[in-house]
């Protein structure tokens, strides 16, 4: 019998410590929902696009949901922002927030995770240099979004938004992709120890 679950494809990692069923990745979509909602909060002021926690979470649960489930989650996400919980960056919501200048980087978000889950089931976040260069991929799309929002609402030239837009993450975003492609590699090899080591004891019964 088929259990009815929005986890479609092959495996993630939510999928090697979870059973798929629909209570399941419902409960994993609100807690991706709420992963990047706690790492909005770790916060480097800048204006007028600030240095946050957020992509992490993204490119974390994306690669670590999939396609579908991380695509709902970031929904959920920007969602709840629109409908006043205060889970934008600085314990900020609203619809504003969406149309102001980092409205597109929320948007993006979506898309970044669709990128990362979809590659994800392509195993690509279980070596450690094709996940880092798929979160490159899924990185690259929040930024495709979010620079010309960013110029669009501010009325930016195309240096001005580099400069507030791309420049200043640019470090912090390779630091974050190193650490997200880490989680996720570590994670798969735990698994895959674990398989072997299964295999032995049943080599041996």
């Amino acid at each position: 019998m088929t259990t009815l679950s929005l986890a479609i494809g092959r495996p993630t990692l939510a999928d090697r410590i979870f059973a798929r069923g629909i209570i399941m990745d419902v409960v994993l979509v609100a807690a991706g929902a709420a992963l990047t909602a706690i790492a909005a909060q770790v916060v480097v002021p800048l204006w007028p696009v600030p240095i946050t926690g957020q992509t992490l979470a993204v490119l974390l649960v994306g690669s670590s949901l999939g396609a579908l489930r991380g695509t709902l989650s970031m929904l959920l996400y920007a969602v709840l922002g629109i409908a006043g919980l205060p889970v934008f960056s600085e314990a900020s919501s609203g619809m504003s927030i969406i149309l102001g200048p980092t409205g597109g980087y929320i948007i993006g978000f979506v898309f970044a995770a669709a990128f990362t889950g979809w590659i994800a089931q392509r195993s690509w976040d279980r070596k450690i240099l094709r996940s880092i260069l798929g979160f490159l991929g899924g990185t690259v799309v929040t930024f495709a979004i979010g620079l010309p929002w960013l110029s669009f609402t501010l009325g930016l030239n195309l240096e001005q938004t580099l400069n507030a837009g791309l420049y200043p993450f640019i470090i912090g975003g390779i630091v974050k992709m190193v650490i997200a492609a880490s989680v996720m590699t570590l994670g798969w090899r735990f698994f895959e120890r674990e398989d072997q080591r299964r295999a032995a004891g049943e080599l041996r019964d």
